[in-house]
């Protein structure tokens, strides 16, 4: 196992305001938080990052786990930051990582949004089937199944453009690095850590997220020290590219609240 390399884009928003990492679901990018951003740098600093393999981060040469990736969010998020602490808000894989950074640097993240995710997701057999998959086939496998799970009814005709560019970004990720995530996410399971957590946690869900439902954002809200839950109506597994204004607004009363109003 190995620290892969992590990118984040150039920060945006006030120089002196707290700053607000973002984190990507697997097979997405950047283009996730694209309508957010400009919604939250008006009170906050925001950055985003990719996978490895995705995005603008360089492919994986090598096995990692999902602390592993979040020990580069960290090195990553220092360099601009310094010691911190930080915001956080990261959707499925990115909201694990959230989990980990929770755990494995709690003096960097003063708050954490956990978006469509779980403190474990889905089958470790499921997901050694789709790294064999995506080996085998190709990302571009992975469009229509990966299309059905992500958007909620009528979000790719209500938003057509992010939600193309979205299934252009899957395409395109590296073969070799989206099957290292599956098999980290396979590993993954912090539920008996939960209770470590001592830091303001939000824990986001989309109505018809059959990825990670209610119960999922429940469990992380009920086992952290500080949580709570917060429902997005009409939204999926891709709640912040599906609905980018009810998800700032969750977001905003969240960092607000945890940071005493943006400064």
């Amino acid at each position: 196992m190995t620290v892969p390399e992590i990118r984040l884009t150039a920060p945006e928003g006030p120089a002196q305001a707290p700053l607000v990492v973002l984190g990507p679901s697997l097979g997405t990018s950047t283009i996730l938080w694209e309508d957010v951003v400009p919604l939250l740098r008006g009170r906050y600093r925001v950055t985003a990052w990719d996978l490895p393999g995705h995005g603008v981060s360089p492919a994986a040469t090598a096995g990692f786990t999902v602390g592993e990736i979040a020990d580069a969010v960290a090195a990553a998020v220092r360099d601009h930051a310094g010691a911190g602490p930080v915001l956080y808000a990261g959707v499925s894989l990115g909201g694990a990582v959230g989990l980990e950074l929770l755990l494995r640097h709690p003096d960097l993240v003063g708050a954490a949004a956990i978006v469509c995710s779980g403190a474990k997701l889905g089958q470790e057999q499921a997901w050694h089937e789709r790294a064999q998959t995506v080996r085998s086939r190709g990302t571009g496998a992975l469009v229509i199944p990966s299309a059905e799970r992500w958007f909620a009814p009528g979000s790719l005709e209500r938003r057509p453009e992010i939600g193309g560019r979205l299934l252009h970004a899957l395409r395109d990720a590296d073969d070799e690095s989206y099957a290292l995530c599956c098999e980290a996410l396979a590993a993954f399971d912090v539920r008996d850590g939960l209770g470590e957590i001592a830091v303001p946690v939000l824990a986001m869900w989309g109505e018809h997220d059959a990825v990670t439902p209610e119960t999922s954002a429940a469990e992380i809200a009920a086992g952290v020290q500080n949580g709570r839950a917060g429902r997005i109506a009409d939204a999926a597994h891709l709640a912040p590219a599906e609905q980018p204004e009810a998800s700032v607004a969750e977001l905003l009363d969240f960092f607000d609240a945890a940071t005493g109003g943006a400064r």
